[in-house]
C-alpha cells in the first residue's frame, strides 16, 4: 500500500538527490514501478506523441549484465530497479492513437482531430531523422525529471545515468531500430545518504530581465 504523502512539492524538489549507493534488499513492487511511470507521462511532450518508451529491469542477473553495459556503476546492480528510457524516432506514427484518444474523451472536437493528425503527418516525417531524435531526447528528459520527483515523493532515490554503451544496450535488450536508449534511472533506497551538491548563484544564470 502506498504510503500517505506529506511533503509539499518543494520539499521533494529540495530533498532529491542523485544516490549511487542503494540497499541491494530494498525492492519496488512491479506495481508501484508501473503506478509511478503513469504518473510520469503525463509530462509535456511535442505535439502531445509522447515519444518515451520505458523498459523496467528488475532481474537479479540482468542487472548484473547492464552494470557491464553500464561502466560497471554500482548502483545498476544494487537498486531495486533501472529503468531505461528509449526515445521513438518515430513517434508520428502514435498520432492517430493520440488525437482519437483525445477526441473520445471529449477534449477535442472531430475537426480538431483531424486537422491536428493531418498536420502532424505532414510535419514529423519529412523532418530530419537528426531533429525527431532531438525532439525525443528534450520529451525523454521532461519525463524522467517527473519520474524521479514521483520516486521522492514516495520516499524512493534515483540517479539518472547517461554513461552507458547505447550500441551494447541496443544489442542486448533487442531494441527495434525505431527506438534508441537515452538514459538509465535507477530506483531504489539509499544505504547511505547522497552527498549534498551546490548550484551556480542565480545572478551567474539568468541572462536578463526583460
Amino acid at each position: 500500500m502506498t504510503a500517505v504523502l506529506t511533503k509539499t512539492l518543494t520539499d521533494v524538489i529540495k530533498e532529491r538527490r542523485s544516490v549511487r549507493k542503494y540497499n541491494p534488499n530494498f525492492k519496488i513492487s512491479k506495481e508501484e514501478i508501473n503506478e509511478m511511470l503513469s504518473l510520469a507521462t503525463l509530462a509535456p511532450s511535442s505535439s502531445n506523441l509522447q515519444p518515451w518508451r520505458f523498459m523496467v529491469i528488475q532481474d537479479e542477473d540482468t542487472k548484473k549484465e547492464l552494470r557491464a553495459i553500464a561502466n560497471n556503476q554500482e548502483q545498476v546492480e544494487t537498486s531495486s530497479a533501472v529503468i531505461a528510457v528509449l526515445g521513438d524516432k518515430e513517434m508520428y506514427k502514435s498520432v492517430e492513437k493520440v488525437y482519437r484518444s483525445a477526441h473520445e474523451a471529449g477534449f477535442i472536437n472531430e475537426e480538431n482531430m483531424n486537422r491536428m493528425i493531418e498536420g502532424t503527418n505532414k510535419l514529423y516525417p519529412a523532418a530530419p531523422e537528426e531533429a525527431r531524435k532531438n525532439i525525443a531526447v528534450f520529451d525523454a528528459g521532461l519525463v524522467s525529471m517527473q519520474l524521479m520527483l514521483i520516486a521522492k515523493d514516495r520516499g524512493y532515490d534515483t540517479v539518472p545515468m547517461g554513461g552507458f554503451n547505447k550500441e551494447q544496450f541496443a544489442e542486448r535488450f533487442n531494441v527495434d531500430d525505431r527506438y534508441f536508449p537515452i538514459v538509465l534511472i535507477a530506483l531504489g533506497k539509499a544505504d547511505t545518504p547522497a552527498h549534498n551538491t551546490t548550484r551556480l548563484p542565480l545572478e551567474d544564470v539568468v541572462i536578463e530581465h526583460i
